[in-house]
Parts: structure tokens; C-alpha cells; sequence
């Protein structure tokens, strides 16, 4: 099996903010697995939250690119166990997970969700998102992409007062994304405001850590509460699950789809919401997302629509927020 990697500065249509930080620049790994004249594609970002950058993923799969390369590919699962083995970052294994899963798809000729089972019948819209801006410039970027259900970036001191001049713009569904910048007393006096706004759920207002605040907003709070930043590995998923309403499950942070995957069945025995969500990454990284809505509550799979340019060809996400699925197999990713 070969191996290549291709790092990327993808440049963003408008500057991205949320509570913690921004950028106009998103550095992303692309991983490229070859074998049997089939190519597989893989994609993980930079996450300076995660003290994660190319440089450093580059560094740790060249590290062991000679036992890759030597590797007998059967499944992504082996495949997969085998990364976990070589103490590889989650980040870093997603990247290769992904590629795997695509390269196995492939090899296949089936796109992954048919693998799995699943049907294309029914499946969520993803949310467009808007990220942290004057009033004026989130409602310029509303307008510029009219979309059926948008996820407002917030955590400023006039939250509440936002969502209002928004909701002036748009009848679509709104979801809140605080991004651990709210207290406890804040989600629940904002929450019956936001509710009468017409919001549909609120993601990671609290700390990631701070399970104390959390009984007490699920015991108060108006809304569905759905987890993000305290939702990372498999291992989060069950206190997560007595702690809110439902998971956000990002393939970067657990390490791919094979973890994923896993997640997203435990979570429904459980019996919360399950959503998986992007980083700003391309298209490699939303087509692999793509294969798993039929399984999922929610899906923010946006990623390279706030891009200025693309770098491959895969699921297209049109207008009206219909998906065109590729006919490739696995998640059907070209590089442009």
C-alpha cells in the first residue's frame, strides 16, 4: 500500500469566529492511500484548541510510513486498530481512517453507507453556519446563502439580542453553538428567550468539564442541550448521555469513522439525539461525513461551503440542501 500525504491552506469565503478564536486560513492534511490501482482519501485539520497542526500529524504518520506501506490492508477496522496501536493523535489517525474507509469502498466498488446497511431515503439537512460577527455581517452572510436551518455562532455579552435581529432576516430553523461560553444561569434564563426565537437546540454552552452545571441545565433548561466539546472519544459517550439531550460526534477529535461508527450505535442505545459535525474542512473530509446521515438525528456538514475554493470533487451539497451522492465508491473522493 502506498502512501502520500499533501498538506493545504484552504482559504475561507469570510473570517471565521467563534467564542475562543479565528481565522481566515484553515491548514488541513489530505492522506492518500494507494493500492490495487484504487486510490483512497482522508482529510484532518489543523486545531490549535487541540495543539494539533499539519506539521505535526505530517510528522507522526511519516514516522511510521514504512509499516504503512508494508501494512496487508484487509479492512479499515484492522487497519484502524492497527494506527491505535502506534499511538498515533486521534487527528491523525482520522486522516488515515478515512482514506482507508474510502480506499476499501473502492476496492469494493460500493459507496460506504451501502456497506454499512443503510439507504439513502430518508436522511437530515445540515445546518449552514454563521459564525461570530457584527449584526450587519451575519445578517450579509444569511443573505448570502439562504438555507433551510442555520447554527449561530455565540458567545458574546449580547447573545439573546442577536438571535432577535436575525430572526427579522430569516424564518429557518436556528441552533446555537455557545462553544463552553456560557455559565449554568445563562443557559437557563437564555434558553425560553431562544425558544421563542425559534431555536431549535443549544450545543456546548458550558465548559466541557463542568458535569455539575450540565445536571442542572438538563433540569431546567427549555431546550435540548446537545454535547460537542465534552463528546470526544467513545469513552465520553456515556456520560454525555446522562448529561444532555444528545452528542455532536466530530471524526477528527474520536479518530475517523471506525470509532464513529461505534459511537453512533452506543448513543442510540442510549437513546439520545445523535449528530455528527465538521471542522472547516473540504470536501474529502464532508463526503466521508455524508455516508453516515442515514444514520444520524442531525448533521452540520457544511465545512467546505465556507470555503473560497475547494480541492476535491465528492458529495455535493446543492442550493437547496439537497445531497448528490457520487457514484464512486466510498465516500467518492477525487482531488481536483
Amino acid at each position: 500500500m502506498q502512501i502520500q500525504l499533501k498538506a493545504y491552506n484552504l482559504k475561507l469565503k469570510h473570517t471565521f469566529t467563534i467564542s475562543r478564536e479565528s481565522h481566515d486560513i484553515q491548514p488541513s492534511l489530505i492522506a492518500c492511500l494507494t493500492l490495487n490501482g484504487k486510490t483512497g482519501y482522508g482529510e484532518a485539520t489543523s486545531n490549535p484548541y487541540y495543539n494539533i497542526t499539519v506539521e505535526s500529524m505530517t510528522a507522526e504518520i511519516n514516522a511510521i510510513s514504512t509499516e504503512i506501506e508494508n501494512f496487508n490492508f484487509t479492512t479499515p477496522e484492522v487497519f484502524h486498530a492497527f494506527l491505535v496501536e502506534k499511538g498515533l493523535t486521534n487527528f491523525a489517525i482520522c486522516a488515515l481512517d478515512l482514506a482507508a474507509h474510502d480506499l476499501y469502498g473502492k476496492l469494493e466498488g460500493k459507496s460506504l453507507y451501502n456497506i454499512w446497511g443503510t439507504t439513502l431515503e430518508t436522511y437530515p439537512t445540515t445546518n449552514y453556519t454563521i459564525g461570530i460577527a457584527s449584526i450587519d455581517k451575519m445578517v450579509a452572510k444569511m443573505k448570502e446563502m439562504p438555507w433551510p436551518i442555520y447554527k449561530i455562532k455565540l458567545g458574546t455579552n449580547d447573545d439573546v439580542n442577536i438571535v432577535k435581529a436575525l430572526r427579522k432576516e430569516s424564518n429557518a430553523v436556528f441552533r446555537i453553538d455557545a462553544n463552553c461560553a456560557w455559565t449554568t444561569d445563562e443557559t437557563i434564563k437564555n434558553a425560553p428567550l431562544l425558544k421563542e426565537l425559534g431555536v431549535e437546540f443549544l450545543e456546548q454552552p458550558l465548559k466541557a468539564d463542568d458535569w455539575e452545571g450540565m445536571k442542572k441545565v438538563m433540569k431546567h433548561c427549555v431546550l435540548p442541550v446537545i454535547a460537542d466539546e465534552s463528546c470526544i472519544v467513545e469513552n465520553d459517550v456515556e456520560a454525555c448521555g446522562n448529561h444532555f439531550s444528545g452528542i455532536n460526534i466530530k471524526l477528527t477529535k474520536c479518530g475517523g469513522l471506525t470509532p464513529a461508527l461505534r459511537m453512533i450505535k452506543k448513543g442510540k442505545a442510549m437513546g439520545v439525539k445523535v449528530m455528527v459535525g465538521c471542522m472547516t474542512e473540504s470536501t474529502v473530509g464532508i463526503s466521508a461525513i455524508a455516508q453516515l446521515i442515514p444514520q444520524l438525528d442531525y448533521v452540520d456538514m457544511d465545512g467546505a461551503l465556507l470555503l473560497k475554493e475547494d480541492i476535491a470533487n465528492g458529495v455535493i451539497i446543492k442550493e437547496d440542501a439537497n445531497v448528490i451522492f457520487p457514484t464512486l465508491g466510498g465516500s467518492g473522493v477525487t482531488l481536483k
